[in-house]
């Protein structure tokens, strides 16, 4: 069946039964080691209102042998090199049809029963959905809980952002903007502040809906954040100086938790951060 009638079927039923289409987009390359159990994590959702995108930047080890094995699943799929992060969660939204969008990424899974429980709580009015993120080190078999912040305030000082466990409506995206292309490790926590300074209503999902693990962009140095940083402070409306002390706070902050990681070990930072969980 044509996509485009499967979606107005869908959206037909909608209106009868109140509950969304929900898109998630995963972004991927070179990710043949974990994006099969991401995918799974994803298809195997029983939620009948799914929508799946996921874009590839030009992987070439085999990822996408192992996307073309769930094409049936997709209700889009592309590859071609793109200019970081942000650009492909733009695109990734461009091409989804939902009336909610979750950006899961390719080592990332979506737990199960999520996208029925972020369903529970739609309603008309609200912007931004937010639940629970399980934070994991496959190394040292640390898990822990991120409660996600419902507040983003100018000086962005201990904010959980989790985007795994964010589902922004189709219709904030089109009000507040989507990913800044300039940033490469923040662009979350940009368009989160961007969203809430504007006055975007966020609703909390208790659940746990997400796992995030530990690596990536999210280990990078924090002098190579300081543009994305400073610039939450600048896009928000607030002064040079005031990003630049925002800058030196965050810079202080890391040396203190790398202080902490050479004397105690990762799992004391993180067990200090995160909730506790039995999640093993």
């Amino acid at each position: 069946m044509d996509g485009k009638i499967i979606y107005f079927v869908q959206s037909i039923l909608i209106l009868t039964m109140g509950k969304p289409v929900i898109s998630v987009v995963t972004i991927c390359y070179n990710s043949v080691r974990t994006i099969e159990e991401t995918l799974q994590s994803v298809i195997s959702q029983k939620y009948p209102y799914l929508d799946y995108v996921i874009i590839d930047g030009g992987s070439t080890d085999g990822t996408l042998d192992v996307v073309e094995r769930y094409q049936e699943y997709l209700g889009y799929f592309h590859s071609e090199p793109d200019e970081g992060i942000s650009d492909a969660f733009n695109r990734g939204i461009l091409h989804a049809k939902g009336d909610l969008i979750v950006i899961i990424n390719s080592d990332d899974i979506l737990l199960p029963n999520a996208l029925e429980e972020v369903a529970r709580y739609y309603e008309p009015g609200i912007d931004i959905y937010r639940g629970n993120v399980i934070i994991r080190n496959k190394d040292t078999g640390f898990t822990g809980r991120d409660i996600p912040s419902m507040k983003f305030p100018l000086m962005p000082f201990f904010v959980n952002v989790d985007h795994q466990g964010t589902f922004v409506t189709a219709a904030a995206y089109r009000r507040w903007g989507g990913y800044d292309v300039k940033f490469r490790y923040m662009m979350d926590h940009d368009f989160l502040a961007r969203a809430y300074q504007g006055g975007a209503r966020f609703k909390y999902v208790p659940a746990d809906l997400a796992e995030f693990r530990l690596g990536g962009v999210s280990v990078a140095p924090i002098s190579a954040k300081r543009y994305d940083i400073e610039h939450i402070v600048l896009n928000n409306g607030g002064g040079r100086w005031l990003a630049k002390f925002c800058y030196f706070y965050f810079w202080a902050f890391d040396c203190v938790k790398r202080l902490i990681i050479c004397i105690f070990g990762i799992d004391m930072l993180k067990r200090m951060h995160y909730a506790k969980t039995n999640k093993g």
